[in-house]
């Protein structure tokens, strides 16, 4: 069964990404799909990172309670941890439900009306029409939505740290500022962009493949997501293993 819907997915890939008919419609697509996807998420991850942000400080200036470790270092785990595995992840596995089902029941809605068969009707690709703008704004936007968590994430720190008294400001900032390494955001970006494939690609697969009625749309959009968010943990421990 695996090996059936993994050749299944690798078929439709082949489909989108067939040259398209009229670059001028897809680029609208995209212009929208980006919009939706990156623009429609700013609150949602803006408010999780904030406050995954000011909890992790809390929490490491709670485990790290001796007086030969200063407390600048809190800063500098909440850093690398926020941009090596919080925010990536985190912001994919939300993005996962919100963008995923919403890809899933818009194309699975599509198919079971046969909007998708009068498509292919008219000579047009419907999987390249359909998918590839939500791939490529999916690979564009999440990347942009993973740098704003992770400066959210720290300014979240930052705040949580000092209301709560956990660390000073000046040790906060002296921590994130301090023996930063470059290639932590490289790791974050090129996670960001393979969880962007996946979340649109997966989701835009059950829904393209959907049998039946408004049922089994439900059912669909749900796979999706539970795949979507296993693919995103098995990606992120490849792409760890292999980038550190």
């Amino acid at each position: 069964m695996f090996f059936t819907s993994f050749g299944k997915y690798l078929l439709l890939l082949k489909s989108v990404f067939k040259k398209p008919e009229k670059a001028s419609i897809y680029w609208k697509e995209i212009m929208h799909e980006m919009n939706s996807i990156g623009v429609g998420s700013l609150g949602l991850i803006a408010i999780i990172s904030t406050f995954i942000g000011a909890v992790m400080t809390m929490q490491i200036a709670f485990q790290l309670v001796s007086d030969l470790i200063p407390n600048s270092i809190i800063g500098q785990i909440n850093r690398d941890s926020s941009i090596l595995e919080l925010s990536p992840t985190i912001s994919a596995l939300v993005l996962a439900g919100k963008v995923g089902s919403s890809i899933s029941s818009q194309i699975g809605s599509m198919r079971v009306t046969e909007q998708i068969d009068a498509l292919e009707i008219m000579g047009i690709n419907a999987p390249g029409y359909l998918i590839l703008p939500k791939i490529l704004a999916g690979v564009t936007m999440v990347p942009v939505l993973v740098i704003l968590s992770i400066f959210l994430a720290l300014s979240g720190g930052l705040v949580g740290g000092s209301l709560s008294g956990a660390v000073t400001a000046s040790d906060y900032i002296m921590g994130i500022t301090g023996d930063f390494n470059g290639y932590t955001v490289a790791v974050a970006l090129v996670k960001a962009f393979v969880f962007g494939f996946v979340i649109t690609s997966v989701a835009a697969y059950h829904g393209f493949y959907v049998k039946g009625g408004a049922l089994e749309v439900g059912q669909a959009s749900t796979q999706g997501v539970v795949v979507s968010c296993i693919m995103i943990l098995a990606t992120d421990y490849i792409l760890t293993a292999l980038m550190l």
